[in-house]
């Protein structure tokens, strides 16, 4: 049985895929998401949503889900062994960006939220999002970062550097010695201040993020680009795609749950590449991503 709690944070998150999915399909002005409805074991539902091949966006998915189960998957548990083998509702909303253009930078957001049986009943929130440029321009990002902060601050004064940090510290290769991209923000285990205060940080991250990244994307989509650029795209996609498949919780939390594989792997790229011992040249606008982008830093003060 779904609890009012559990219904509340459903219905945020379908209408904010709808939103999301229709200010998407409006930039792209061609292509429109593929909408399933698919119903999980136990009650629950699921909401893939697909875009691709359009001039502006080469592919994106805005998932929904919700569902139920007797025992959470190890990595929902890793964090809380306590709550090891206990019943469980879950619901969230997950998206990826992948643009055409290369200096249009890649995106991600999900925001999730876990009712676990536990006498009394245990829950928490989760979620964040962050920005993956290839060609990036600091305006793009001051302006990233002063949006999650904006969402942040009503909560608390330090929460935005709280969650800076632990973004840049999740989406981190350690393989490669880098960041994924210049992060965001991102959040685990979240239910301070009680529900409805949570639950209205998640809804102020939620919002945020509609307001960070479309700007972005309309400003940066139609800036001429050939196959230089596109080459590097490419091997900046296959770094994504590694810490997807290497290290990111999601994806491990969906493949143990036994999701739909295509909703799991629907993040990844349509294209990547991974070209041997690459370095870029000095001096290049490639050099610039790594040597001043894909590390740490309080861009706000840049």
């Amino acid at each position: 049985m779904k609890s009012p709690q559990v219904i509340d944070v459903i219905n945020y998150f379908m209408d904010l895929q709808d939103r999301i999915c229709l200010s998407l399909e409006n930039i792209d002005g061609q292509q429109q998401f593929t909408r399933e409805n698919i119903d999980n074991p136990g009650g629950g539902l699921s909401r893939p949503r697909a875009l691709a091949d359009g001039p502006v966006i080469e592919k994106a998915a805005v998932q929904f889900s919700h569902s139920l189960g007797d025992s959470l998957p190890p990595a929902a548990t890793d964090r809380n062994p306590h709550f090891a083998g206990k019943g469980f509702q879950a619901t969230a909303i997950s998206m990826i960006v992948h643009p055409l253009n290369p200096y249009a930078p890649t995106t991600h957001m999900n925001l999730r939220f876990f009712l676990v049986n536990t006498e009394p009943a245990s829950w928490f929130f989760g979620g964040g999002f962050d920005l993956t440029p290839y060609y990036p321009f600091l305006d793009d990002v001051k302006n990233w970062h002063l949006v999650a902060k904006e969402a942040c601050d009503p909560f608390g004064s330090d929460i935005y550097t709280e969650l800076k940090n632990t973004c840049d510290e999740y989406f981190y290769l350690p393989h490669r010695k880098e960041t994924r991209g210049v992060g965001g923000i991102f959040f685990d285990d979240w239910n301070r201040g009680g529900f409805e205060n949570s639950f209205a940080f998640v809804r102020s991250v939620g919002e945020a993020f509609l307001n960070a990244y479309n700007p972005i994307l309309i400003a940066r989509k139609d800036i001429p680009w050939g196959k230089r650029e596109r080459d590097f795209q490419l091997i900046r996609r296959g770094r994504y795609a590694e810490f997807n498949l290497a290290i990111d919780r999601g994806t491990k939390y969906g493949l143990q749950s036994g999701r739909r594989i295509e909703s799991v792997l629907a993040s990844l790229p349509p294209l990547a590449s991974w070209q041997y011992n690459y370095q870029p040249e000095p001096g290049s606008a490639e050099a610039v991503l790594y040597e001043e982008y894909l590390k740490p830093k309080d861009w706000l003060s840049m």
